[in-house]
């Protein structure tokens, strides 16, 4: 099995390395803005999609322009690689994994990548990374780094600069050390609830931060824009968002791992995020309602990070000789797992379960997991959808399984 991990550490870059880096950033985002820009003229005109190879043609010429030879001190490669993202999220937008591409803006995902190993040196023992028109650079060494180096990405975050290495190992199949199955119902009072009556409490990162991050924002708005003072406004907002992400991604790794180390079969709930965290403003013509409790809720919901525990469940299950199955949440807590009778009666409050058909009591979470685990089930024996006596032969159309490498 080829594994693909990635591991980041922190730069400690020189001053004239911090401001090359930026220069670097900026003329990527240059580069994929001005292929936008030159993309949509082309798609006004009622012409056919540039590819890859035909817009990098351009980037010998636009170096040569007046006013543009700034270009040619960025390397050749990353310039190039910005193209490739244009065409990757195209490619997205097509097939209706991502919105439209928009044009970049400086200071936001700030980046740039290394494609070509051969020009990259990680020197470990001594703690510093070669990278061409930089040279070399220290970094805060916090992990061996494992695999055969593929490429190396650049990036800026809340003031800081980032490298991520990423590598290529070739490992034998992972036989599971465990042979458990579990279902998993994902949750805002309950951030995990699983079918043997255990749950994780939500971190509510957001939430604990939600107030101090406000104070600085408004204080960042009575700011001149741009003066020195709303400069360092803005870094206090920035690391606040950062120290926010940090603790959601530490949380969510410790708790996917622990799942998957402790369980060979999990089924989770196929939940759409986009969908549930969708606005209720409404329109001019038909105004929602309940918009204040409806934004607090999508708060919430974007303060757990469903989709990155997804995520992080796919590969680590993967690598440990585990698997990740994804089945429709439908009617998962109305649904009595005793009887199968199926009532929004059956779910009395947010928390409590009672069936009105068999009397069968429990947690309307715990209710759910457990039928996350049977419909997981029943989709790995014959293709059954989440009513029983309806079957589908496509098992892929049914449920999603995530086995990374």
């Amino acid at each position: 099995m080829i594994r693909l991990q990635a591991f980041k550490y922190e730069l400690m870059p020189t001053g004239e390395q911090a401001r090359d880096m930026r220069r670097f950033a900026g003329s990527c985002r240059f580069v994929y803005n001005k292929a936008l820009a030159m993309q949509k003229d082309n798609h006004a005109q009622g012409n056919k999609f540039i590819g890859y190879v035909a817009m990098a043609a351009n980037l010998p010429v636009w170096k040569r322009e007046a006013g543009m030879k700034w270009l040619k001190a960025a390397p050749s490669q990353a310039l190039q690689h910005a193209l490739k993202d244009l065409e990757k999220a195209y490619k997205n937008f097509f097939e209706k994994r991502a919105g439209f591409p928009c044009f970049k803006r400086k200071g936001c995902g700030d980046s740039f990548r290394y494609p070509d190993p051969k020009q990259i040196r990680l020197d470990e023992a001594n703690n510093r990374i070669f990278l061409p028109k930089l040279g070399w650079l220290r970094y805060r060494n916090s992990r061996r780094v494992q695999g055969e180096l593929r490429n190396v990405t650049v990036s800026r975050s809340g003031g800081k600069w980032y490298v991520a290495v990423q590598t290529q190992c070739e490992v034998e199949q992972p036989l599971p050390t465990v042979t458990t199955a579990i279902g998993i119902d994902v949750g805002i009072a309950r951030f995990v609830t699983m079918s043997d009556g255990a749950f994780i409490a939500p971190l509510n990162s957001f939430k604990k931060h939600q107030r101090r991050l406000a104070r600085y924002q408004r204080r960042m708005s009575r700011k001149v824009k741009f003066s020195s003072n709303w400069k360092k406004a803005k870094a206090r907002v920035q690391k606040m968002h950062t120290r926010i992400a940090n603790a959601r991604k530490d949380f969510l790794h410790k708790t996917s791992t622990t799942i998957s180390k402790n369980h060979a079969l999990v089924c989770i709930e196929d939940v759409q995020v986009k969908n549930m965290s969708r606005s209720a403003k409404g329109t001019v013509e038909q105004p929602g309602s309940k918009v204040r409790q409806k934004s607090g809720l999508n708060r919430a919901i974007l303060d757990q990070g469903w989709g990155e525990l997804r995520r992080q469940l796919g590969y680590k299950l993967a690598w440990n000789g585990g698997m990740l199955l994804a089945v429709p949440s439908h009617h998962t807590s109305q649904t009595c797992p005793a009887c199968g009778h199926v009532s929004p009666d059956n779910r009395r409050t947010q928390a409590q379960f009672l069936c009105v058909d068999c009397g069968y009591k429990n947690h309307a979470d715990v209710v759910g997991a457990i039928n996350v685990l049977a419909r997981g089930h029943r989709v790995l024996a014959c293709g059954e959808l989440a009513q029983s006596g309806c079957s589908m032969k496509q098992e892929p159309t049914v449920a999603t399984t995530q086995m990374t490498a």
